[in-house]
């Protein structure tokens, strides 16, 4: 629990990976507003006792910065005294996957979860407040998925990205867009945050946009190079050179974003389904055939 301007904490969960998101709220000390939950039921129980512990009452409202489960699964253990707002397309999605980290990791213990989606939903922007306090709710596009929110507090100058950012961690864009992440970039840095609280890893500046845009010229140069080859993204993967990108976690998810990239090249609008169990596939194959660990 890390305090980040009054009345504004964020809830890190080292070490950033698989399944260990970040969280954390606002409070004026009479109301509360909570920026997504956890993967596991014992987590998201350990996040409702932080926000107790820190002195603010429990959230009466819930933002999801996107659908993904880790930032979503622990939404029932809040609700329904909080109201869970997202963006349209993270409703939808939310139902559409139900217990799909259930399904990925059959052997982790998330607990007895009840999906619970949005139900308040906003199409572009939202502006909601805290006491006297502004918190925006924009959705930059598509992006890391297609329902992506980015919590604004413009008198605080702190910026809850979700996994738009994912600090000393690879970026991950199998169900989003490339092109769109880029565009994201652009919207968080034209806010002008100080603090910027990452979907996963430690909370940083925005010196970190300029890392992740270099991750994700990487990966667009790469495509265009390999793609018109013929070569698969799994043999563009295990022929690159990841140079600086080397030291990020979960550098797998280079092949599931040559995946996306690939999909754009062909003219596949962003968020278009891919096959998600290749690109998992491929993951473990880059990993030599080793399986991706839920860290929660």
């Amino acid at each position: 629990m890390q305090e980040l301007a009054p009345g504004v904490h964020a809830y890190v969960q080292p070490d950033g990976g698989w399944c260990l998101n970040n969280a954390g709220w606002v409070t004026d000390g009479e109301n509360t507003l909570l920026v997504d939950t956890a993967a596991t039921l014992r987590r998201a129980h350990r996040l409702r006792e932080a926000v107790r512990a820190s002195g603010a009452p429990l959230p009466s409202a819930l933002v999801n910065t996107h659908h993904h489960g880790d930032h979503t699964y622990g939404n029932s253990v809040f609700a329904p005294e909080a109201t869970v707002i997202g963006h349209t397309a993270c409703r939808r999605e939310t139902l559409r996957a139900g217990h799909q980290l259930h399904q990925i990791w059959p052997e982790v213990d998330f607990g007895d979860v009840v999906v619970t989606a949005p139900t308040v939903t906003y199409p572009d922007e939202l502006t909601v407040h805290v006491g006297e306090l502004e918190v925006r709710l924009i959705h930059p596009g598509v992006a890391h998925t297609p329902g992506d929110t980015v919590v604004w507090l413009p008198e605080r100058r702190v910026a809850f990205a979700g996994d738009l950012i994912f600090h000393q961690g690879t970026p991950f864009l199998l169900m989003g867009s490339l092109a769109g992440s880029l565009r994201a970039l652009e919207r968080l840095r034209a806010l002008d945050a100080r603090t910027v609280v990452p979907g996963h890893g430690p909370v940083t500046g925005p010196e970190v946009y300029d890392t992740t845009e270099r991750y994700l010229r990487f990966v667009d140069e790469l495509a265009r190079d390999a793609h018109p080859r013929g070569l698969t993204p799994l043999e563009a993967a295990r022929g690159a050179e990841l140079g600086e990108f080397a030291e990020l976690a979960e550098s797998e998810r280079l092949v599931a974003n040559l995946h996306r990239a690939y999909a754009e090249l062909d003219g596949r609008p962003p968020g278009a389904e891919l096959d998600i169990t290749a690109a998992w596939r491929d993951m473990e194959l880059l990993r030599d055939g080793r399986p991706l660990a839920c860290h929660a």
